[in-house]
C-alpha cells in the first residue's frame, strides 16, 4: 500500500497563477486578447469586502497587464472608474519592478510619479486596501528605502489589520535583500504570528521570513543549499504552532492565497524532519505547488516531488505503527 501511495503522489505538480481562480483565469486571457471587459466584470463583483481575493485578482491582472496598454484603454473608456484607477496604480508598480530585474534601477522621481497614481486610487476607492499594498510593494524600489511607509502601513491597518499580502510585502521591505535585516524580518513575522487570530494564514510568516533569510544567505554566500539543511531545525517550534493555531482550524473554504502559504509551511515541515506533519499539509494541497520556496532548495518540481514522496512514506509507516 506505501509504494502505492509514493507512486501517486509522485506525479508532477501543478502550477496555477491564478490559484484555482477560474474567473481571474478567463479575465487575464481577456487581457492578453486585448480586452478589459473580462477584469472590469471581475472587479466589479465578487471579491469586495473579501479584501485578499481582490488584491489576489489585482496583482495578477496587474502581473498580465504590465507589458500592454490595454488598462490604460480602460481608463479612457471610463475615466470614473475606480476599479481601473486601482487596477492601473497596481500595473504601474508592476512594470517599475520588471524594469528593475533588467538592471535598470528606477528614478526617485518616477517612483515618486506612481505613488501619487496610487494615492489618486486610494482617494477614488477609499474602502480599498490594495491602493495601499501597491505603495507598501513599491517602497521596496526606493533606493534607501522612504519615511512614508509607516504612515502607508498604518492607512493599510486601518482597512485591514489582517490582510495577507500587505503583511507578506512588508516582510519583504524589513528583509537583509531590501531595507532591513534578517532579525528585523524574523521579529516582524514573530510577531504578526504572535497576535494573529486562529486560523489566520499569517501565522506561517516566521517560515516565509526564514525562507527568504536562507534565500539570501545562499545568494550572498554562494554555499550549496544542501549543506545547510540544519538551518531548518531551528524552526520546529514556530511549525509546530502554526500546525496547531493555523491547519488544526483552519477554515475550510479555502483563502485567495492559502497555497502558496501551504506550500511554505510543507517545506518548512519537510526541510525540518516532521515529515508526517508535512505530509498532512501535502494533503491539503493536492498537488498544487508554487515555485518558491521549493527552489531555495533545489530544483522546484524535483525538491516539490521529492519531498512529497518522502513524507508520504513516513506518514504510511507513521500509520502502520499505530
Amino acid at each position: 500500500m506505501a509504494s502505492i501511495r509514493t507512486r501517486r503522489h509522485s506525479a508532477a505538480p501543478l502550477y496555477d497563477l491564478s490559484l484555482g481562480d477560474k474567473a481571474l483565469s478567463a479575465a487575464c486571457e481577456d487581457m492578453v486578447m486585448g480586452r478589459w471587459e473580462g477584469a472590469h466584470d471581475l472587479l466589479a463583483t465578487g471579491s469586495h469586502k473579501d479584501w485578499d481575493r481582490r488584491s489576489h485578482r489585482i496583482r495578477l491582472l496587474a502581473h498580465t497587464a504590465a507589458d500592454k496598454r490595454i488598462v490604460e484603454a480602460w481608463q479612457a473608456a471610463q475615466p470614473h472608474s475606480a476599479d481601473a484607477l486601482v487596477l492601473r496604480a497596481d500595473a504601474e508598480v508592476m512594470r517599475h519592478f520588471a524594469g528593475a530585474r533588467t538592471g535598470a534601477a528606477p528614478a526617485s522621481e518616477s517612483l515618486d510619479r506612481t505613488a501619487l497614481l496610487c494615492l489618486r486610487a486610494a482617494d477614488a476607492f477609499p474602502e480599498d486596501p490594495h491602493p495601499w499594498v501597491s505603495l507598501i510593494t513599491l517602497g521596496r524600489l526606493y533606493e534607501n528605502g522612504t519615511e512614508s511607509m509607516t504612515g502607508w502601513w498604518s492607512e493599510l491597518l486601518t482597512r485591514d489589520p489582517s490582510h495577507r499580502e500587505a503583511h507578506h510585502q512588508a516582510l519583504r521591505y524589513m528583509s537583509a535583500r531590501w531595507h532591513g535585516s534578517h532579525g528585523q524580518a524574523y521579529e516582524f513575522a514573530r510577531d504578526c504570528a504572535v497576535y494573529a487570530p486562529s486560523g489566520s494564514s499569517l501565522l506561517v510568516l516566521p517560515q516565509v521570513a526564514r525562507a527568504e533569510a536562507f534565500r539570501h544567505r545562499i545568494e550572498t554566500e554562494g554555499a550549496d543549499p544542501h549543506t545547510l539543511v540544519g538551518y531548518w531545525a531551528g524552526e520546529r517550534w514556530d511549525l509546530r504552532e502554526t500546525m496547531e493555531r493555523w491547519i488544526a482550524v483552519r477554515s475550510p473554504v479555502e483563502a485567495a492565497q492559502d497555497v502558496p502559504d501551504l506550500n511554505h509551511l510543507a517545506h518548512g515541515l519537510a526541510l525540518a524532519g516532521l515529515l508526517v506533519e508535512a505530509a498532512t499539509v501535502f494533503d491539503l494541497l493536492k498537488g498544487r505547488a508554487t515555485r518558491v520556496p521549493w527552489r531555495y532548495t533545489g530544483e522546484a518540481e524535483a525538491e516539490y516531488v521529492r519531498w512529497h514522496a518522502r513524507a508520504s512514506r513516513a506518514a504510511a509507516e507513521h500509520a502502520d505503527r499505530w
